[in-house]
């Protein structure tokens, strides 16, 4: 459903076990708009206490964003997952639940502590453990999750992984179309399109406050799990831009955790850099080179020859 830009972001996250955007530079910082200069402060969890053990796989942080609460759970698992709780007054949303078994045993055990029903259970980018719950994913998401490349991707998760992977869910799935807004424990999600260059899942802002998306923005080098291609670079410069002008003031993601709005401000000026580099570097060794000199001690430098060699292909 994706084509070849999808196939190898699957095959190379198979391969880490051991884990429309083609705007001009111009275009896109003309279009740029100043979002609001919140921050917003969590609250750590003591998880081990609250679930009364010795010692706890994940952790949390609690962010209270006025109408609604968010719980981060950081699985601090291989792929550097996070899962979301998103507490409304009498009721919750949970937001991508965990892949592996001990962190599934534990999400489901805080989200007991939370101490009230569930609303809803969305899975966008990632199936995890929501077991035979009813879960509401994308328009065109089931079908793909069970296709050649999301399908594939996971069997090699289980060849990898094993039994430390939880079963793949059962669950009725619901599905909705993009452009929607839905509400659910009193909270507001609109279901917007994600990059482009990714899998069909949505960029939702909960709440009006939040903003998912499948990669959290860091001040990091990008994987080329993320930028697999040059119109990968575009696509992820219009989502960034997106982010930056929806007025949230939190930004989350299935990978990563939580962040704020100087992080997608990084991410856009890396982004305006790797452009430039990639109409100047004749090869990917002089990419790397430069890059790596745009940034020196930032993390991720040793994933950037596997950057360049999918922006050289």
């Amino acid at each position: 459903m994706k084509s070849i830009t999808l196939a190898a972001a699957a095959l190379a996250l198979i391969s880490l076990a051991s884990c429309s955007a083609s705007k001009t530079k111009d275009q896109t910082m003309d279009s740029m708009e100043t979002a609001k200069d919140t921050v917003v402060r969590p609250d750590s969890i003591d998880l081990a206490a609250t679930l009364g053990e010795e010692k706890a796989t994940g952790r949390v942080e609690v962010y209270d964003m006025g109408d609604f609460k968010l719980h981060v759970y950081y699985t601090q698992d291989v792929m550097n997952d996070a899962s979301y709780i998103v507490e409304g007054t009498d009721s919750v949303v949970t937001l991508e639940q965990p892949l592996f078994k001990v962190n599934v045993s534990e999400f489901d055990a805080y989200l007991d502590k939370v101490g009230i029903p569930v609303a809803k259970r969305i899975t966008d980018y990632h199936v995890g453990g929501t077991g035979a719950h009813e879960v509401l994913m994308m328009k065109g998401m089931p079908e793909f999750v069970k296709g050649p490349v999301y399908g594939g991707m996971m069997k090699g998760f289980e060849q990898t992984f094993g039994d430390s992977m939880t079963d793949l869910p059962t669950g009725k799935e619901d599905e909705v179309d993009f452009g929607t807004t839905l509400t659910y424990a009193g909270v507001p999600f609109e279901f917007r399109h994600g990059a482009t260059s990714d899998f069909p899942g949505a960029s939702i802002i909960i709440g009006g406050k939040a903003y998912y998306t499948h990669w959290t923005p860091a001040k990091a080098h990008m994987s080329n799990l993320q930028l697999s291609s040059r119109a990968a670079v575009d696509a992820e410069m219009a989502e960034a831009v997106s982010e930056l002008n929806s007025g949230a003031v939190l930004f989350i993601g299935g990978h990563g955790g939580a962040t704020q709005k100087d992080s997608v401000e990084f991410k856009i000026e890396y982004l305006k850099t790797i452009r430039n580099l990639l109409g100047k570097a004749k090869t990917a060794d002089d990419f790397v080179a430069e890059l790596s000199k745009a940034y020196p001690g930032l993390p991720g430098a040793e994933g950037l020859p596997q950057l360049a060699a999918a922006l050289y292909k």
